[in-house]
């Protein structure tokens, strides 16, 4: 069974099914397995990074994928130990290779790491992957709107998409304002929280009965609904099944608001601030 899922278009002109698939901790052949599953499922935005280290998987799962590698929108990110211009660049290079694949669709920069101040050579070396076509478009993760702007003033290039925590208990609004203004969409990382009983919450099991559907449905059309894309992530054939199905209902302005205002500024699963965590 394949489900029809939405599409966005980035500033860039490159489409994007409006739900992805994470592959955190899915390693190994279990991980290909449940990659391949997802594909099969009718997930076509595949979300990985080099510090994942299943960049193999996911190329092994394109392969078997009996989906033409065309409608697939493969991710992969660049770790924070390699943002010198030089480094970036050779390891995109090893990323693809790890890959086996000529071309990552979305590659992204995985935190901006202030204090080691070489994010935008790192964002250099991604404008010059994409033209050299290594990466058809190029982004960001858990980058604050004053990383954003240092970026765009020094390059001239904007990110097609920048992808942050978020999640009921911390819904970025102001984030999220701010990539509306300057044509970035937000991807969801951790879109239905980890460990901070958003399965338990009252209000939104009200909501999930209220549609006859799961509260890890409503979380996700609620984030497809404020126009961000959710990466949820499942080796459950049934689970990924369930997080794709979530277009045929629609959430209230009233549920959205009160969703929304589950949000809190200590909202963070594990207090990772861009403008103080670091990630290599």
């Amino acid at each position: 069974m394949s489900i029809s899922i939405p599409e966005i278009k980035l500033n860039d002109g490159m489409t994007v099914p409006a739900v992805g698939f994470g592959t955190y901790k899915l390693n190994g052949a279990a991980g290909v397995q449940a990659i391949v599953s997802a594909i099969d499922a009718g997930y076509r935005l595949i979300d990985s990074a080099f510090n994942y280290e299943n960049e193999g998987a996911v190329g092994e799962a394109v392969r078997r994928s009996s989906v033409p590698r065309e409608q697939l929108r493969i991710t992969s990110k660049l770790p924070g130990r390699h943002h010198a211009y030089k480094e970036a660049v050779q390891t995109i290079q090893e990323s693809l290779y790890r890959a086996g694949l000529d071309y990552f669709d979305l590659y992204l920069i995985h935190w901006p790491n202030p204090s080691k101040d070489l994010y935008v050579e790192a964002w250099q070396a991604l404008v010059d992957a994409q033209k050299w076509g290594l990466v058809r478009s190029i982004g960001v993760s858990n980058f604050l709107p004053e990383h954003l702007q240092r970026i765009i003033k020094e390059t001239g290039v904007a990110p097609s998409i920048n992808q942050v925590e978020l999640h009921p208990y911390f819904a970025q609004e102001e984030q999220r304002a701010w990539h509306e203004e300057h044509g970035i969409v937000t991807e969801s990382w951790s879109p239905l929280g980890r460990a901070n009983h958003l399965f338990e919450d009252p209000a939104i099991q009200k909501i999930a009965a209220a549609h006859q559907k799961s509260v890890p449905q409503v979380i996700l059309r609620w984030h497809t609904q404020l126009g961000a894309i959710p990466l949820p992530k499942s080796a459950s054939p049934e689970r990924q099944l369930e997080n794709l199905s979530i277009f045929d209902f629609s959430l209230s302005e009233e549920e959205m608001r009160t969703i929304s205002g589950l949000s809190r500024p200590d909202g963070r699963t594990f207090g990772q601030d861009p403008a103080t965590y670091e990630e290599f």
